[in-house]
């Protein structure tokens, strides 16, 4: 089998995962995942897709992500993951699509407006 590369984005995170066959291990940004996320919700995220497809340990996971913060990250990671998954088995696909983990998250920061304090607050209007 050869490596699969995908790409998922969450914000401004990018993650691109490599995945082959393996042990299991998951590297992120050349550091282990549990060092990388030190909370269990992000070290759910980031496994879920696997866990879902029982996948679990049967590949190694070579991920570089970059931009956003750490939970942008972590659904950067999932999203590809689970593109990666999709593209390993397409019965993986009705597992996932589901769970919502197939889904870009459109979601964005809205900039900021001149003549405004942020994005929709603005300066506040003394009448006197």
């Amino acid at each position: 089998m050869e490596t699969i590369h995908k790409i998922g984005r969450r914000k401004t995170a990018v993650a691109r995962v490599y995945l082959s066959e393996g042990k299991g291990e998951i590297t992120i940004n050349k550091k282990k995942a549990a060092d990388y996320f030190t909370t269990g919700p992000l070290l759910y995220k980031v496994n879920q897709a696997l866990e879902l497809t029982d996948n679990a340990g049967q590949f190694d996971l070579n991920i570089n992500v970059f931009g956003g913060g750490i939970t942008g990250q972590a659904e950067a990671i999932r999203l590809a993951i689970s593109r990666a998954m999709c593209e390993l088995d397409p019965e993986n696909r009705s597992i996932l699509k589901p769970e919502g983990l197939l889904m870009r998250d459109p979601r964005m920061v809205e900039r900021k407006k001149f003549g405004q304090k942020k994005a929709r607050k603005k300066f506040q209007f003394s009448k006197r």
